[in-house]
């Protein structure tokens, strides 16, 4: 039983973590791919203040996907 507990907590710590998706910065991105990167940015820091609201209004996660889609298409309209 204690080489399995072994191998188990080797192949734990063998594993890299997992990080989140960070922005994309437009300045390290290559001059003709910059525009797309601008818009790309704005996605993400609308989808992040909408998942902000989420979590401070303690969304419940099965209902989190309607509230983001909500959340972003309000979003979408004041623009």
């Amino acid at each position: 039983m204690k080489p399995f507990i072994f191998i188990g907590a080797i192949a734990l710590l063998a594993t890299a973590p997992a990080h989140a998706q960070t922005l994309v910065d437009p300045n390290k991105v290559a001059p003709e791919y910059r525009e797309a990167a601008e818009k790309r940015r704005a996605e993400q820091l609308r989808q992040r203040e909408c998942a902000l609201k989420a979590d401070l209004e303690k969304v419940l996660p099965r209902d989190r996907t309607a509230f983001l889609n909500h959340c972003l298409e309000t979003m979408a309209a004041k623009q």
